[in-house]
């Protein structure tokens, strides 16, 4: 009753508990009106086949799928053991069942077709709209939203939505975080201490779309400090002071630009468009990891050129070109950051001299790969665009959630741990050198390694080593990847398992087919096996 959701025997826990609530399930016996939804199966089926990306991702589709296939019965769409809820028209003794007149509320709230006078947001947004219309829903109510709602659709003769986009739960120690469980962080004092921005920064980049994510107070910290302070807020620190020093205030034009420059703003360009492209999959951890190689390049360009030495050094026109190439890379990371972190953005920008992003009509509302004229603007230098949490406002935090902090360590065990770690020498052994030498670190880093999913996996035919899989890198839609490990590896034992996948290696052809990708495997007169984690980490999570 609680969740307010018809479950099957075989759904529940054992004690009769509702496997998302933990709460003991209630036989209910009422009269009842019903929405035949047994006779929409078939076509549900049909305009699955037709859609295949009606359901993101890809996994929950396939639950989805394989419930109606199970067969539908019919759904009660009416209650009669209580009065609170919208009575139904021409029977005031039925109240409607939640999930029948919750979902109405997506057309309802648009007015529902126009009256004479009235806005027609529901023709503009709905009915006549050439755009896409997606719901984002919890994977828990994901039922509701593709097998009840488009088969009340159906029935009504009303357009269907384009996309159901399913996220995960966010979890305290590994359970769904809920009101009915008790164990949920008080959002409010959260986004008071940190910021709305920096709280939807943490969540889109800690958790990978459609998968859960744990919450810890300590993780967001450390990406606050970590990411936005130390990374975006540093930056913008690095360049002011000079602009004040040396150029009245003003930023200068970038002249002379060299290897240096180039190379920043080629990676400026390339994480821009791969922003945008994973923003419109609807990734937007992947679009924040692609936005963030910008600003590490930015701050190693930084270390190379040493601004602080040109300055000291009166190398005026040298330091100018560093300003400028900075400050226009500012700009753009501004635009891209501003669908996530909005106010943020804006204060950047502000410090910049530029002016406020609005969003455009049309399609590309957030168009992230467009570049701002930067030079000559008259720098409004504020308070820190992040300042960094330390140890008292961290405890400030943890105060206001209600979250006790760890005791401090006594001064024994203090003195234990500096005795331990004065007693360490260096004990790595001589090596030879590597068979064709050392690689630098910079080399390593090319390499973009990335936890994969396999979805899905089958024999390549006519081939007794590949397989075909179908790997989920927290793109929105799985990559093929063909894999020597036939031998090893059934398509059904390999499907489930989290791999390590090589995710820039350039595509090419085996057996006729395209392979996106390479999965690490480790093999000895045993056979091949999988590299994988010793944990559920959300796909596309890069490795290091």
């Amino acid at each position: 009753v609680g969740c307010e959701s018809f479950k099957l025997e075989r759904e529940l826990l054992e004690g009769n508990l509702c496997p998302d609530h933990k709460r003991p399930c209630e036989r209910i016996r009422e009269r009842s009106y019903f929405f035949r939804l047994s006779k929409y199966g078939p076509k549900l089926l049909e305009f699955y086949e037709a859609n295949p990306h009606f359901v993101a991702p890809e996994g929950r589709f396939n639950e989805v799928k394989s419930f109606v296939a199970e067969g539908l019965h019919d759904l009660s769409v009416s209650r009669t053991s209580f009065d609170w809820g919208i009575p139904l028209p021409d029977d005031p003794e039925h109240v409607m069942y939640v999930w029948l007149d919750a979902l109405t509320n997506y057309i309802t709230a648009l007015g529902g077709p126009a009256e004479p006078g009235q806005a027609p947001l529901y023709d503009r947004f709905w009915a006549e709209s050439e755009g896409q219309i997606v719901h984002v829903v919890g994977k828990d109510i994901l039922r509701f939203h593709a097998i009840y709602w488009p088969a009340f659709l159906m029935s009504a003769g009303l357009k269907l939505p384009t996309q159901i986009r399913a996220h995960g739960w966010l979890t305290i120690n590994g359970e769904k975080m809920s009101k009915t469980l008790g164990n949920f962080i008080p959002p409010v004092p959260l986004a008071e201490r940190v910021g709305v921005d920096v709280l939807r920064y943490y969540l889109m980049r800690e958790v990978g779309f459609g998968h859960d994510g744990d919450f810890s107070h300590k993780n967001l910290i450390a990406r606050y400090n970590g990411e936005l302070a130390n990374g975006l807020g540093n930056l913008l620190n690095r360049i002011l002071p000079f602009v004040e020093k040396h150029f009245e205030g003003a930023i200068p034009a970038l002249e002379g630009a060299g290897t240096l420059e180039l190379g920043l703003r080629e990676k400026v360009d390339e994480s821009a468009a791969k922003a945008a492209k994973f923003l419109d999959a609807g990734v937007p951890n992947r679009a924040l990891d692609a936005i963030w190689e910008a600003v590490a390049k930015a701050n190693w360009y930084i270390d190379q050129t040493e601004p602080w030495r040109l300055s000291k050094e009166a190398r005026t026109e040298e330091l100018a070109r560093v300003i400028a190439i900075i400050a226009e890379t500012l700009g753009r990371i501004s635009r891209m950051i501003a669908p996530f972190m909005p106010e943020k953005a804006a204060a950047l920008r502000t410090q910049l001299g530029l002016h406020a992003i609005a969003p455009a009509e049309g399609d590309d509302r957030w168009p992230l790969t467009s570049i701002d004229e930067v030079a000559g603007r008259k720098i409004q230098r504020g308070t820190a665009l992040f300042p960094r949490i330390d140890k008292k406002a961290e405890a400030e935090l943890l105060e206001a959630l209600g979250v006790a902090p760890k005791p401090e360590k006594t001064e024994a065990a203090k003195s234990s741990k500096s005795e331990k770690k004065a007693k360490l020498k260096d004990e790595a052994p001589e090596l030879p050198a590597p068979e064709g030498g050392y690689i630098e670190f910079d080399d390593f880093t090319k390499v973009d390694l990335r936890l994969g999913l396999v979805v899905k996996a089958e024999r390549v035919p006519k081939s007794d080593r590949l397989l075909r899989l179908r790997v989920d890198l927290g793109e929105g839609e799985p990559r093929q990847i063909l894999a020597g490990i036939a031998e090893q590896y059934t398509p059904e034992a390999i499907v489930g398992r989290r791999v390590i996948v090589v995710a820039n290696l350039a595509p090419r052809k085996l057996m006729g087919l395209t392979s996106q990708g390479m999965v690490l495997a480790v093999s000895d007169e045993s056979g091949f096996a999988t590299l994988t984690v010793d944990r559920e980490i959300a796909p596309g999570t890069q490795v290091s």
